[in-house]
């Protein structure tokens, strides 16, 4: 049964049936959470995030906050819930978006509705704005967004006279010329490790993994866009078009050695890149993510936002400093002052700020945030998280290298995940749809 505690936060009824334990609370109704002063406590393994708790300390005289580093991945996630249990939690937290619906459906969030509610309707896209709701609430506020983009050697291309693909049966077209031109390269990139990748271009087809149907969720990660993917990446690889290989060092080793000409990533692989491959300066571009029917389409392959987890002492200058650091260009500033970085920001008024950081001179003076400002744009909204994303992931994970054998088919794959999912759902107590 799902507990309906009468606050002064009014729950619909559609969030009661989605939630695991209940609606959150509207705050922890401390002194210092009302007056927004005080100490708050700050978790993050995002880089860059002790200089902006540095950054906001000197500005804000009345807050002093405490940034604590903490491992990212699952480790962090488990000790974030662990704190929640304990009432060890911290004040100000960060949760990527595929997270997020499981932490708030678990009741380890506080909700943010009344007091930054307005501020994410305010300064974020709807496309961007989804992913931190539910069930009619808002649970965090966005940071970055992590809009799709092509990545390629413009001096491969053009010595080997091949033409930036702007469809995927351009694409198909390409990696078969890179494999021609040198039998060591690959124009694509298939993760045998990472789920992420292949779950934005399910995205940006038009699949919708996850949804609501009145108080119960619908898992569609079998549907008709999501299947076209799967077999359009599976027959990559198995005719091997495409590079099958670790998301980490294995892949960023293919860069440097030339086996891997052209890939599909996120606005943030452009700082990545930088610092991971200097010596190839001026021989890679960017161009918009190729689409099925030649229309603008994007989705997101990444990104972060920011939470006051359950039980925070101190809500009110959690809020001060999470506005801060997410809306504010001294902010922004913080984020992009410690290093390359091509972070976008989710805001679109403060790109000026991290485009201004980020040097141009590597992708040959071309302006990357153009590109990644039209995918944005284009990014399709009504896409939804799951509230078990940690099932969801670990069951495709496990799949994907016999993939990259040729032992088992991609779809296929999706549609264990599926099962997976569903199992788990339902073992939480939540609401399926058939």
């Amino acid at each position: 049964m799902f507990r309906r505690r009468l606050t002064a936060l009014v729950c619909s009824v559609a969030a009661i049936g989605l939630l695991a334990t209940g609606c959150g609370d509207s705050g922890s109704g401390s002194s210092t959470a009302e007056k927004g002063t005080g100490k708050v406590t700050f978790w993050s393994f995002v880089k860059g995030s002790d200089e902006v708790a540095k950054a906001f300390n000197r500005t804000h005289p009345d807050i002093k906050v405490t940034f604590e580093a903490v491992p990212s991945g699952q480790e962090y996630y488990s000790k974030l819930t662990n704190a929640v249990k304990a009432g060890t939690a911290p004040d100000a937290a960060v949760v990527e978006y595929p997270q997020l619906p499981e932490f708030a459906t678990q009741g380890k969030l506080e909700t943010l509705s009344d007091s930054l509610g307005p501020l994410v309707k305010d300064h974020f896209p709807k496309s961007v704005r989804q992913l931190v709701e539910l069930g009619g609430q808002t649970w965090g506020v966005p940071r970055d967004a992590a809009p799709l983009m092509l990545y390629y050697r413009n001096d491969f291309f053009k010595s080997h006279r091949i033409s930036v693909p702007k469809t995927w049966d351009a694409y198909r077209s390409m990696t078969a010329q890179v494999k021609k031109a040198d039998p060591k390269a690959r124009g694509g990139v298939l993760y045998t490790d990472n789920p992420g990748l292949l779950t934005a271009l399910a995205w940006q087809a038009g699949s919708q993994w996850f949804g609501t149907e009145k108080e119960s969720w619908k898992v569609s990660l079998d549907d008709a866009p999501s299947r076209k993917v799967a077999d359009y990446w599976g027959d990559l690889a198995r005719k091997d078009l495409v590079t099958s290989v670790s998301s980490l060092d294995p892949f960023w080793t293919s860069v440097q050695q030339n086996r891997t000409v052209a890939y599909v990533c996120a606005s943030w692989c452009a700082g990545a890149q930088q610092a991971t491959v200097a010596d190839q300066k001026g021989k890679w571009s960017v161009a918009p993510v190729p689409t099925w029917d030649g229309k603008p389409a994007s989705a997101m392959y990444g990104g972060s936002s920011f939470v006051i987890p359950k039980g925070a002492k101190n809500s009110g200058a959690a809020e001060e400093f999470i506005k801060w650091i997410t809306t504010d260009p001294a902010g922004m500033k913080a984020w992009v002052s410690s290093g390359t970085s091509s972070m976008f920001p989710a805001d679109p008024k403060l790109l000026p700020v991290t485009k201004a950081a980020f040097p141009t001179d590597y992708f040959g003076g071309q302006d990357v945030y153009a590109v990644g400002s039209k995918s944005y744009a284009a990014v399709r909204p009504g896409w939804t998280w799951g509230p078990v994303m940690g099932t969801t992931n670990t069951a495709i994970v496990d799949q994907l290298p016999k993939v990259a054998q040729g032992k088992v088919k991609l779809f296929d794959v999706l549609t264990g995940s599926q099962r997976a999912t569903v199992k788990d759902m339902e073992r939480r107590g939540m609401k399926v749809a058939p």
